[in-house]
């Protein structure tokens, strides 16, 4: 009597562990692999002298929130408002500097506006201070 042996499929490649596998040769790469720090054109910047404030009667403040209302000196005014008004202070001080100090979460599309009428007036003593974060419902 001849038995007949039952093969079904030929040979295959045991799958299973596979994952781990790649896995492992992920995290040997992520270690062993150095990453070449791109050093750039050297740059020497300038250096700030001395830190001294400014004279009260020489800074006008604008204040900005979230909501674009502005400020100018405790004065709430629109935007429409900010370039007679600068004007009006750089005839009494050619030499004021405009202190911008926003929200950090304000728009800046009422920055820019802002902006344009300081160009307008000519106040480009500028300086810019985005720590400011006013309250909710309060400015």
């Amino acid at each position: 009597m001849k038995f007949e042996r039952n093969q079904k499929g030929g040979e295959s490649i045991p799958t299973a562990s596979m994952g781990d596998i790649v896995f492992l040769l992920l995290i040997f790469f992520m270690v062993t692999t150095v990453f070449k720090t791109e050093d750039g054109l050297p740059v020497d910047l300038p250096r700030a002298e001395s830190g001294v404030e400014p004279k009260r009667e020489l800074v006008a403040n604008i204040y900005m929130d979230r909501k674009c209302r502005i400020s100018i000196n405790d004065k709430i005014v629109g935007t429409a408002q900010v370039g007679p008004i600068m004007t009006q202070k750089l005839e009494q001080n050619p030499l004021l500097i405009v202190a911008f100090q926003t929200d950090v979460k304000a728009d800046y599309r009422c920055m820019d506006d802002i902006m344009e009428e300081l160009k307008l007036v000519n106040a480009v003593r500028v300086s810019f201070n985005n720590k400011f974060q006013s309250s909710q419902g309060k400015f």
